[in-house]
């Protein structure tokens, strides 16, 4: 895992820009604490900043190499190819020869042997530019469901790209602008952003799945993976032991490293399975983590949260027999730390669901330099609501939206005319509706499912992902996530819901494939959601925060949102402030204005 950056340009000599490179490459240091390293010819400039996790000596980027036929290619990579060994085997009975361990040598021969082709051969969570001197083309990849990011914006006729907005923000030419459509983005969909749009004015983020080639000849992106409707016609049983052999084989393709490895371990049936297979595969200490954060004033649970973690992580800890470790996060620690999610997702975020998992990643770095997560496994195996409740499942937008109030109802009046929030939501929706395969034959029910599959997929998944990635990254801690295999999300696709929630269990088919491994405690325990904090003193000092801000006559927060709007939602309506995500608590809202004001001292808006 690193962080990369670069710059193509087919006119100008970019041999001479090592400056900017520089600068381009330093914002990526949290994510590769390790090593830096430059490339820079007269068309291409490249740069790394490294996490050592495979070949510690030998994986040293920017990595060159020659081809066949003569002719330089040059790699800057980020992520893990986890069949990078049976890659490395065809490719030496081709003929090729090593000199390292790493994938990022493997990833680069396979572009010399089948070019941009070499995508559909890749299992893994990747971003990478590879610059072909010969070719004198440019070509970025991400991979198939989005875990890697990548960023990449037109400068003159060439283009500049990065893990990271910051990184092509570093850039001298490159300016921190928002239109219309970016603030449309984070105020009508903000818990699902559109794919592909970045916010920042002339940014995109390359879309997972696809590929980006640039030239002389110009700029051009395409799809090279997607979902593909087939019929399903293998029992439950049958279902379930595929289920657990890909599992199986996921989990222990992702656990080679050179480095320290653990897992997130919250006690739900998503991290713990992991953990359990990984304990099972592991050949060295594995140690599991989790998070506690401020409690809420009465004891008890409700239907986001219905039991705390800490009891169901330690059973299943020792019943593994693993050491396991709870980052204990104060109120006074989220309050101090509101900018974290800023700082490292370039745009206002989750408040204290960025902070705290922040803490916790930073605690488990001092263990591991690597740590597997159930990421994922609500959106594959059908763990929320919105997939389940007929009320959102028939809600005619993204399901999740049911019942949410989206902060766009705290804008001006002109500018919610300048945006036409409503029929943006609807134009986005519309157009993830026209990406959904389908199979002939199928009743509405069915397809609806299909439709609420892809939608959680493509729109819902890709927020917990970029989270994941970028709180991680912010403490140089690398986290894998074996339920976002691309052969999962292949087959599960098909599965019917009915399988999935058999005897109307949630995640039925999961917890049926992993009951051998758990307590029948975990097994059985209902879902319950990632700790958002519920404790008064934090909502009520945030509440302070945005009070104080609503008496600042230049707050730049209020040349988007109504000033009034604003001040009746938080003094009257506060247990319906809208916020970005759909956690039921009102500290999401409050620091979302919060870190909104900040970003926009930072960033001009253009009309």
């Amino acid at each position: 895992m690193c962080g990369i950056t670069g710059w193509f340009d087919p006119i100008r000599d970019l041999s001479q820009e090592r400056p900017a490179l520089s600068a381009m490459t330093r914002t990526q240091a949290p994510r590769g604490p390790d090593a830096e390293g430059l490339w820079l010819s007269a068309r291409a400039a490249l740069g790394h900043r490294r996490l050592a996790v495979i070949d510690i000596e030998g994986g040293r980027q920017p990595m060159a190499r020659t081809g066949r036929g003569g002719g330089q290619a040059v790699i800057t990579f980020s992520g893990e190819i986890y069949n990078f060994r049976e890659l490395r085997d065809e490719l030496a009975s081709a003929g090729w020869s090593f000199r390292t361990r790493s994938d990022t040598e493997v990833l680069l021969t396979a572009y010399l042997e089948w070019g941009p082709e070499l995508v559909h051969r890749l299992n893994g969570m990747y971003a990478f530019a590879i610059w072909d001197e010969r070719e004198q083309r440019l070509l970025l990849v991400r991979d198939r469901l989005g875990i890697k990011p990548l960023y990449y914006a037109r400068l003159g006729d060439g283009i500049v790209f990065g893990s990271e907005p910051k990184a092509l923000l570093a850039h001298p030419e490159m300016a921190a602008e928002v239109d219309l459509e970016g603030i449309a983005e984070l105020t009508a969909v903000p818990r699902a952003r559109t794919p592909g749009h970045a916010v920042y004015r002339g940014m995109r983020e390359l879309r997972p799945g696809c590929l980006l080639i640039s030239d002389a000849s110009g700029c051009r992106e395409r799809r090279y993976w997607e979902l593909e409707a087939r019929p399903h016609t293998a029992d439950l049983a049958t279902t379930t032991d595929e289920i657990r052999s890909l599992l199986t084989d996921i989990v222990h393709r992702q656990l080679v490293a050179d480095v320290t490895v653990g897992t997130l371990l919250s006690g739900g049936i998503d991290s713990s399975a992991i953990t359990a297979m990984a304990a099972r595969e592991f050949k060295g200490e594995l140690t599991s983590h989790s998070v506690s954060v401020p409690a809420p004033a009465s004891p008890g649970g409700d239907s986001w949260r219905p039991s705390p973690d800490e009891p169901y992580a330690k059973l299943v800890a020792e019943r593994l027999g693993l050491k396991h470790f709870v980052t204990q996060v104060s109120t006074d620690s989220l309050v101090a730390g509101i900018d974290r999610g800023l700082a490292a997702r370039d745009l206002p975020g989750w408040g204290d669901l960025d902070t705290s998992i922040h803490h916790l990643f930073s605690a488990v770095r001092e263990h591991c330099t690597v740590a597997l997560s159930g990421e994922s496994a609500d959106e594959m195996f059908g763990g929320y609501a919105w997939q389940i409740d007929e009320r959102f499942v028939g809600h005619p937008s993204f399901p999740w939206m049911y019942g949410r109030r989206q902060p766009q109802h705290l804008l001006r009046e002109e500018v919610r005319r300048a945006i036409g929030p409503e029929e943006y939501e609807a134009d986005r929706y519309r157009d993830a509706l026209a990406e959904v395969p389908r199979l002939d034959g199928e009743d509405a029910a069915r397809r609806r499912e299909r439709e609420v599959f892809h939608l959680g997929l493509t729109r819902w998944l890709g927020a917990l992902l970029d989270r994941k990635d970028r709180m991680s990254m912010a403490v140089g801690l690398e986290v894998r996530v074996p339920f976002a295999d691309h052969r999962l999300a292949e087959y599960l696709f098909n599965v019917p819901a009915e399988l999935k929630a058999a005897g109307g269990t949630e995640k039925a088919l999961l917890r049926r494939a992993c009951a051998d491994l758990l307590p029948d405690e975990i097994v059985n325990r209902p879902k319950s959601a990632y700790p958002a904090s519920r404790d008064p003193a934090y909502v009520s000092r945030l509440k302070g925060l945005v009070l104080d801000l609503l008496d600042e006559p230049d707050a730049p927060l209020f040349d988007l949102m109504d000033r009034r709007k604003v001040r009746t939602a938080v003094t009257s309506e506060l247990d319906t402030l809208p916020g970005p995500i759909t956690a039921r608590t009102s500290a999401i809202g409050l620091s979302y204005l919060l870190e909104l004001n900040r970003w926009l001292t930072r960033v001009r808006v253009v009309t």
